[in-house]
């Protein structure tokens, strides 16, 4: 699709925006939010028909890109038929897609409870972990996002929280390992995953087993800065979680669907969690839906038990069939593997390349569609770009470097001293090329800020 410039249609359009929209995480008079025409593939446009490669698939969650056909065709499809039903009854969409989702799961995660979110299948995991062990405590780490519902919120890691934080929803919080910036002092790889879980199992010993439920886990942390996790790591938390009757939750609401090159990052580690959460990727975010899948232990525990927990629109008929159609889509025209080869052969060594020509990056990390590049001061020192949290003036050098990336037509994902790449999962190799040179353009901005 070509862009048709229309700045009159895209004046009333911001006006009535400004008027009447309330966004997100923002303070309402100090943003500018840009007014979008229209999207397909990895690319979206504004109304002076300026267009943009999208390196931040929405929020991590065109994985499939924009307006696919057979995903638009299959909610065509189903509103033709049934727009919406009743969670309580048995439809084909919600079945179907549960089948699907199962079939793709680690281990024995076989029941998918759907919600419309990734914030919701926090909250409804954390619940039944809660129920299954008639225990309170809930632990997650620092560096993590898991949603801005109320118990999600709390359990998130990052200064999202602090607003809404009562420090009295049963969350501790404890550090998570990343060698980069370690907080155990550690070395290696190795080093910094002994002394994490033994961190790890010092905290439960001292808040007391007998009253965790769960650990909550991103397998690799997402806005936080897309961390992997060191050889052994969820290995030894699925060890501990197991010692102490501790539900383990895995959260890939980011991760899942083929960010990382496989279906779920779990597949990666070789590790099956209890529950697991999912959302995003799931349908591409072209109908709103999350959910919980759920091992048949704790499936069990509700068997004959009522599950005290529900949604209106749990499994709704449009986004289910979203989801049926995605997860075929990324099967026959090989999406995950597309992520996995692109990511090992095309953006890992182009981001190391970048690495040793700027001296602005201080570490690149990351797999498949997955990959953060971390802004520094200075190499040395590790000092980040900007301060942790930073805002106005003192977040200069990333707005910078931000303004020089979208003049030249690539939208990028953003937060604090990172930039991540994070295009959809079935990007073409010419089009992670092209974004990655004006990466490559907009660090040298970055790189004037840099001390060395």
């Amino acid at each position: 699709m070509t862009p048709q410039p229309n700045p009159e249609a895209g004046a009333g359009v911001k006006a009535a925006d400004r008027a009447h929209v309330f966004h997100s995480w923002s303070a309402q008079e100090l943003i500018d939010p840009l007014a979008v025409a229209g999207a397909e593939g990895s690319y979206f446009w504004d109304y002076d028909g300026k267009r943009y490669l999208d390196f931040s698939s929405g929020l991590v969650y065109t994985n499939i890109g924009y307006q696919h056909p057979k995903v638009v065709a299959a909610i065509q499809e189903q509103a033709a038929s049934m727009t919406t039903f009743a969670p309580a009854f048995a439809i084909e969409a919600r079945s179907e897609a549960a089948r699907l989702i199962a079939e793709r799961t680690p281990g024995d995660l076989d029941k998918i409870f759907f919600t419309n979110a990734g914030a919701e299948a926090v909250e409804h995991a954390v619940r039944m972990a809660r129920l299954h062990t008639g225990r309170r405590k809930v632990l997650s780490t620092y560096r993590s996002y898991h949603g801005g519902t109320q118990q999600a919120v709390n359990l998130t890691g990052d200064p999202r929280r602090w607003a809404s934080d009562s420090a009295a929803d049963g969350v501790v919080h404890f550090w998570a390992p990343y060698l980069y910036r370690s907080r155990f002092y550690a070395e290696t790889e190795e080093q910094e995953c002994a002394r994490a879980l033994e961190h790890l199992e010092t905290t439960i010993a001292f808040e007391g087993p007998g009253t965790v439920a769960a650990i909550i886990l991103e397998t690799i942390p997402g806005t936080a800065g897309i961390m992997i996790p060191p050889p052994g790591y969820l290995a030894g938390v699925r060890e501990i979680c197991d010692k102490y009757g501790i539900v383990f939750i895995l959260d890939e609401v980011m991760a899942g669907f083929g960010r990382t090159g496989e279906w779920f990052a779990a597949d990666l580690f070789d590790v099956v969690p209890d529950l697991m959460t999912f959302a995003k990727g799931v349908n591409s975010g072209y109908v709103p839906l999350g959910g919980v899948a759920i091992s048949g232990a704790i499936a069990e525990t509700f068997a004959r038990r009522p599950y005290p927990g529900g949604l209106t629109y749990s499994g709704h008929p449009l986004a289910c069939a979203a989801a049926v159609a995605t997860i075929n889509v990324m099967a026959e025209e090989g999406v995950v593997e597309n992520a996995a080869r692109l990511g090992t052969d095309v953006v890992g060594p182009a981001l190391r390349e970048l690495a040793g020509r700027h001296p602005s990056v201080g570490e690149v990390r990351g797999v498949g569609m997955f990959w953060a590049v971390e802004l520094v001061r200075d190499r040395e020192t590790r000092e980040p770009l900007v301060p942790y949290n930073a805002a106005g003036e003192a977040n200069a050098a990333m707005a910078a470097f931000g303004a020089a990336a979208k003049k030249q037509g690539l939208w990028p994902f953003i937060n604090m001293n990172r930039t991540h790449v994070v295009p959809p999962c079935n990007v073409s190799e010419a089009e992670l090329k092209e974004g990655l040179a004006v990466l490559d353009a907009a660090l040298s901005v970055a790189d004037e800020y840099t001390t060395g």
